[in-house]
C-alpha cells in the first residue's frame, strides 16, 4: 500500500538537506537527540523487463509490481525480491515487471491518484498480464507488495466469484504477499471493518475504501508481515494510543524493509514465524476454527520499535531509545493483546476486527515493565560508551566559500513559487483529512453505536466507536504528517538547489 512511500526524487530531497544540516556541527550531532533521516527506497537503476516471460524457455512467470510510489519496478528491486521471496517459493520462475499506477495520496505526494482509482487501474493491467501468461501456457506467481497485494486480492476475489470450472487450477496460480494491507488478522483494510459496515468502509474524501480481508482461496499463498508494519499489522486494540502511534511510525520506517531483509541464517527472514491458522501450521486451533485451505501466514519479528526510530539519528539519541524501548515495547504490545509480541495471537486466517481491552494479567504486565526498565538501563549504559568515539571520528565539515555563488532573482522567485505550491498541496491534504474526520468518521461511529445499543451491549456501543476513532484518528494524523513531510521536502529541495 505504501511501499517506498516516497518517490526516489522526493526521498532524495528529504535526505539531502538533512545531511547538509548534519554536517554543520559533528559534535552537536553526536550529542543531540536528533531525528534520523526519513527512510528511502534504495532501488533505482534501469526498469525491470516487462517482457521477460515471453521467452521460449519460460515455464513459470512471477509477475512483480511495486507498492505505492513504485509504479515502475526497477531491476535491482526485482533481483532483491526474486532472491528473497520468489526463487525460494517458486524455483525456476522468471520474474517479469508489471507497470501499474501505484498512487496513494498523500503518501505518493499530493495531487496524485487516490488509492481506489489506482487499484482499479492496476487491476485492469494485472488481468491483462495474467491472461497473456495463461495463453502462453505458463504457470503464474503473483508477487504483491503493499498496494499490489491489495490489487492481487481484488483479482483473487474475481476468480473466486467464477464457477469452479472457470477458475485457474491450483497448479496454474500461486500468490506471494508482502506487507499485505488485506491480511485477515491485522491488515488495515480489515481491522476497522466492523460487521455494521457490511464488508467495506469507504472514505470518500481520501479516495480510499477499507475493503476487508484477502479471501482464503485454493491457490498456494505465502503472506509475509513485518511486526509493527502499520499497514499489515495494525493493533487489535486501538484504544492503546502508543500502539497506534507505533503502527503509524511502522508505516514510515518498517513497511519498506521487506526487499532489504538480510539473507543471513540468523536474519529476520530466516526467523519468520509460521502463525496459527496457516495451512502448514502444526498445533491445536481454537474450537470452531479450521486452518487455511492453502495459505501460510508468516510473521517477521522486528528488532526496534518504529516509534523510536526518529531518536536514532545520533549515538546519544540511540542510547535514549534503548533506555526506554524494553518497557515501551511491553506497553505497545498490549495493543495487540500480548506482552512479548507485537501481533494478535488469534488465528491468522480469521478476519479479525478491533476490540476494546486485551485479556492480560496485570501482574504479568508489571513484572515485564520492571524487567524492561532493568534491561533498558543496561543497554543505555552500554550505548554511552560509543559517544566519545562518535565525537572524535566525524568528517571534515569545512565549507568551501570560494565555490559559493549567489542565485539569480529568477531562481529565487521560482523557489518561492515552488514552495507556495507545496504549501497549497499540503493544505489540500489537510482539507481532505478534516473532511473525513468531520463527516465519515462521526457517521461510522453513530452507525456502530446504534447497532450495538439495539443489541443491548452498552459497553461496545460506547467503546467500539471510541476505539475506531482513536485508531483512525492516529492514522489521520499520520496521513497529515506525510503531507507535511512532502511539503517540507519540496520546500527544502527548492531552496537547497539555490545554493547547491
Amino acid at each position: 500500500m505504501g511501499a517506498g512511500l516516497l518517490s526516489t526524487v522526493t526521498a532524495a530531497a528529504l535526505v539531502v538537506p538533512m545531511t547538509q544540516a548534519a554536517a554543520a556541527s559533528d559534535v552537536t550531532t553526536a550529542l543531540a537527540v536528533s531525528p534520523a533521516a526519513l527512510p528511502t527506497f534504495p532501488f533505482g537503476g534501469p526498469p525491470g523487463d516487462p517482457y521477460a516471460c515471453f521467452a521460449a524457455d519460460v515455464f513459470g512467470c512471477s509477475i512483480v509490481f511495486g507498492g505505492s510510489g513504485i509504479p515502475i519496478p526497477h531491476q535491482d528491486y526485482i533481483d532483491a525480491v526474486n532472491e528473497r521471496f520468489i526463487q525460494p517459493l517458486n524455483p525456476g520462475f522468471t520474474p517479469q515487471a508489471l507497470f501499474t499506477p501505484e498512487g496513494l495520496q498523500p503518501f505518493t505526494g499530493v495531487k496524485t491518484l487516490p488509492l481506489d482509482v489506482s487499484m482499479a487501474q492496476g487491476l485492469t493491467m494485472l488481468q491483462s498480464a495474467v491472461d497473456k501468461q495463461f495463453d502462453l501456457g505458463h504457470a503464474v506467481n503473483l508477487y504483491g507488495y503493499s498496494q499490489s497485494a491489495s490489487i492481487d486480492t481484488l483479482l483473487m476475489r474475481q476468480y473466486l466469484a467464477l464457477p469452479p470450472d472457470q477458475r485457474p487450477d491450483a497448479d496454474q496460480l500461486t500468490f506471494t504477499f508482502l506487507g499485505n494491507p488485506n491480511t485477515p488478522n491485522g491488515g488495515l483494510m480489515q481491522i476497522f471493518n466492523l460487521p455494521e459496515f457490511g464488508g467495506s468502509v469507504p472514505i470518500a474524501s481520501l479516495g480510499l475504501t477499507l475493503n476487508g480481508a484477502t479471501p482464503d482461496g485454493p491457490w498456494a499463498t505465502n503472506n509475509y508481515t513485518l511486526e509493527y508494519d502499520g499497514f499489515a499489522d495494525f493493533p487489535r486494540y486501538p484504544l492503546n494510543l502508543l500502539a497506534d502511534l507505533n503502527a503509524v511510525a511502522g508505516i514510515l520506517y518498517t513497511h519498506d524493509q521487506y526487499p532489504m531483509l538480510p539473507m543471513t541464517s540468523d536474519g529476520q527472514l530466516a526467523n519468520a514465524i509460521l502463525l496459527q491458522g496457516s495451512v502448514d501450521y502444526v498445533g491445536e486451533l481454537p474450537d470452531g476454527v479450521t486452518a487455511s485451505t492453502a495459505t501460510n501466514y508468516w510473521m517477521i519479528p522486528t528488532k526496534d520499535l518504529p516509534l523510536l526510530e526518529p531518536f536514532r539519528g545520533s549515538p546519544f539519541g540511540n542510547a535514549i531509545a534503548d533506555l526506554v524501548q524494553p518497557s515501551l515495547r511491553v506497553l505497545v504490545n498490549l495493543g495487540y493483546g500480548q506482552i512479548e509480541h507485537g501481533w494478535d495471537a488469534g488465528p491468522a486466517n480469521v478476519p479479525t476486527t478491533l476490540g476494546l481491552f486485551p485479556d492480560v494479567n496485570p501482574m504479568d504486565v508489571l513484572t515485564a515493565l520492571v524487567n524492561g526498565a532493568q534491561q533498558g538501563w543496561q543497554d543505555f549504559v552500554q550505548d554511552l560508551g560509543s559517544l566519545s568515539s562518535a565525537v572524535g571520528d566525524g568528517p571534515d565539515t569545512a565549507v568551501d566559500m570560494a565555490a559559493f555563488t549567489m542565485p539569480s532573482f529568477i531562481d529565487i522567485a521560482n523557489a518561492f513559487s515552488g514552495s507556495i505550491s507545496a504549501v497549497n498541496g499540503a493544505l489540500m491534504v489537510t482539507g481532505d483529512i478534516l473532511n473525513a474526520l468531520t463527516t465519515t468518521l462521526p457517521a461510522a461511529m453513530a452507525q456502530v453505536f446504534f447497532s450495538e445499543l439495539s443489541q443491548g451491549d452498552l459497553l461496545d456501543a460506547i467503546g467500539l466507536p471510541l476505539a475506531a476513532a482513536t485508531g483512525l484518528g492516529s492514522l489521520a494524523a499520520g496521513f497529515e504528517l506525510i503531507g507535511i513531510m512532502h511539503a517540507t521536502s519540496q520546500i527544502q529541495a527548492e531552496f537547497a538547489g539555490l545554493f547547491g
